[in-house]
Parts: structure tokens; sequence; C-alpha cells
């Protein structure tokens, strides 16, 4: 898939498009056929019929326009199923569950295969952070508050700091919790009991989760809290590269030129630029990604009664878009770092151009202490680029091996 309104959108290939939620809406049915035949609450005869085989009947534009009618797909989904399966798994497919109870889970399943991707791509960025503050802790550059010269720094530190930013991202995404959405129509899981009593339910409940590997949850139909913060994760995340993609775009501009997005992007009118057309891409995501989440905590803060009147249907477009365009941006992010040009020889020399005005904290502070300044004023930047090496560990080991490992 691509996109003409947000380039690059090919990179998530079928992540959190409308295939992928119809086949994970058909895997949910799936599922729950098979959990009331094993609790006894179906026929055997259900498991003769495979729910995924039909998949190749389902018009997914037929379904999307059908969807109007009852505000939902799942509803014009249940009745394509009803026609093309053999009985008794005609008869029994979707029994005892709601709608919101198939859409949530499928939504679920999405989100969790969409941020699994992100963390590979995180994990790549780690490795390519760690060689480049490993490579360069002795650097020595400009740093700069509030767009001003203010102290001597080293490149080094500038990485660990970008570095603690992707790791608080993965750290975020990796604590996100994916739990099984099952309450029956008004979230007191009655259809359950009424189909197989209550121990049966119980392990419906339990059976459900296990075959689709989330977590067993309680009803969660107006308690938003598993999409909003896989969305707030995945804002984190943007906001940490977009840190970074900040740093490359002003550190880029030909008047400092310090580092430099090698992506080299072209221009239509002008052949002498070189955009640093990743940084941007990447800073777009970054810009983004709080309108989508905005959304979501909308939604959620606008949840009524047992099951909501369009607070959760505003939910579903900005989760999909937000978690797509994070996949996407954690590419952008990737291929930035793994291309970044670093010009120390300019470096070096717009630190020497401002380095007596650079050095006046540090002067006063010595003659304070009644001695002369040090040769050097970087603190401990060699220390806090050990640091950031030592908490990329596990991060690393998360992914496969790589020759670095060895050196940390």
């Amino acid at each position: 898939m691509s996109s003409l309104w947000w380039p690059g959108d090919h990179r998530a290939g079928s992540a959190m498009l409308d295939q992928s939620l119809l086949e994970q809406l058909v895997e949910v049915e799936h599922a729950w056929l098979g959990a009331l035949v094993r609790v006894g609450a179906a026929p055997g005869g259900c498991l003769d019929a495979d729910v995924r085989a039909v998949l190749p009947d389902l018009d997914r534009d037929e379904l999307a326009v059908a969807a109007e009618a009852g505000g939902n797909p799942v509803i014009p989904l249940v009745g394509r199923l009803r026609e093309l399966l053999p009985e008794p798994a005609a008869t029994w497919v979707h029994r005892g569950l709601t709608s919101q109870d198939v859409l949530d889970t499928a939504t679920v399943l999405c989100a969790r295969d969409t941020v699994r991707r992100v963390r590979v791509e995180v994990a790549g960025q780690v490795r390519a952070l760690v060689d480049l503050a490993d490579t360069h802790r002795h650097t020595p550059m400009l740093a700069r508050t509030l767009t001003q010269p203010a102290v001597p720094s080293t490149l080094g530190a500038k990485v660990a700091g970008w570095l603690h930013g992707v790791l608080d991202a993965d750290d975020a995404l990796a604590a996100l919790r994916w739990p099984v959405q099952l309450g029956g129509a008004g979230g007191t899981l009655a259809s359950l009991v009424e189909l197989a009593g209550r121990p049966g339910a119980r392990r419906l409940r339990a059976d459900l989760a296990h075959a689709l590997d989330l977590e067993s949850a309680a009803p969660w139909h107006t308690r938003r809290t598993p999409m909003v913060r896989a969305g707030e994760a995945a804002a984190a995340a943007t906001a940490a590269w977009g840190r970074i993609a900040n740093d490359v775009l002003v550190l880029g501009r030909p008047e400092v030129g310090e580092l430099r997005d090698g992506s080299a992007g072209g221009s239509s009118a002008m052949p002498h630029k070189a955009n640093p057309t990743l940084a941007v891409l990447v800073r777009r995501a970054a810009l983004a990604a709080p309108g989508e989440l905005s959304s979501l905590h909308l939604a959620s803060a606008e949840q009524v009664d047992e099951r909501a009147d369009g607070g959760w249907h505003l939910e579903w477009h900005p989760l999909a878009l937000l978690l797509r365009r994070t996949l996407v941006a954690s590419c952008h992010t990737g291929d930035l770092l793994r291309g970044l040009v670093v010009d120390t020889e300019r470096m070096a020399a717009r630190l020497a151009e401002v380095e007596h005005q650079v050095r006046a904290e540090q002067r006063s502070l010595a003659a304070l202490g009644g001695r002369e300044p040090a040769p050097t004023y970087v603190g401990l930047a060699d220390d806090l680029v050990d640091e950031a090496l030592e908490r990329a560990r596990p991060h690393l080991r998360t992914d496969h091996p790589t020759p670095h490992e060895e050196h940390l």
C-alpha cells in the first residue's frame, strides 16, 4: 500500500489497514466458535467449518458500505459469515458476543502486531545510537540552550540524550498490555452464562484469551485505557524521534553544518538543494501525533453508560492512523540514524569560534574556588555516555545480538 497524502506510508505495509482489520475480525469469530465448542456450549460439528476459510469470499468494500447501517463493520460481517458457513457453524458463529467485543479485540490484535514491528525498528535505532554515542564520546561540539551557544560538550553526550529518549519510548511500548474484550451486550457476560452456565462462562473467558494469546480482562467497553495507552506510547515514540530530527535539521543548516541527513532529498525547482527529507518526515510524524492522540483522549472522555454512543466510534480512525504513522516514522528514524553524516571538523571549528565565551561559567567557578580552570569543561559527559550504553544492553538483547554488544 502507499499514499500520496503521506510519503513513506508504503513502509507500513498492511498494518492497521482495512484488510488487516477484516482478517482479525474473522480470527476473533473463529477463536470464539472454537471456544464455544470446547466448553460444550456449541455442537462439535461447528469445527467442521473453518471460519477463516471464508475470507476470500468476503468483499471488504461491500462490508464497509454495509457498516454504515449499523455503525460498525461487525454487523454485516456476521451476516455474511452466516450466509457462507455451513450448519451448525452458521447458527453458532458470534453467539454470545456483541459487536464491540469483536471489533475491540480485533483492534487489539492489529495494534499489537503493529507495535511489535515498531519495536523491531526501535532495536535497530538503539544499535545505531549506541555506535554513534560510543564512536563520538570525545568528539567536541558546542552545546546550545535557547538557541544560543552555552558551554562545551561532546557529540557523544548529545547522542546519549537521544538514546535515553528512544529507550524511554521502547519501555512504554514494551509495557503495553493487550487485553481481550469480552462483555456481551451490556458488559455483564450474561449471554455467556446463558449459553454455558457459570463455570462454562468462566472457562469461555479464559479460553478466548488463550486462543488469541491475549490477556483475560474485565470488560472495558467504556474504559478505554488499553487504546489510550497504546496511543500515548506511540505519540511518545514519535516525540523521541522528533527530538532527534529537530537536532539534525537545526545542526544541518548550511550556516551550522555539523550534522547532515544522508538521505539528500532533491528539489523540483532547485538542483543545488539536498533537502534533509528523512528528518523532515520524522518531524512531520512527531507534529501530527498529538492531534491524533487528543482524539483518543476525547473518545475516552466521551464514554457513557455500558456502551457509548459515538465516543467508541470516534476512536477507531485516529488510533489506526497514529499507529500506522508511528510505524512509518520508526522506519524513517532508523534510516536517518544509520545514514547520519557527522562533520567533526565543523563541530570543532564552531566550538573554537566561541570557546572563550562559552567557558565564562568555568572561569567564574574556578575563581570562586581559588584555582585555575581545568583544561576541559565537559563535566561527566563520558560517564553519561557509559550510562546510556549500559541502559541499552537489555534493549539490544531483545532483538538479535550484535558485534557491538560485546564491547558494551
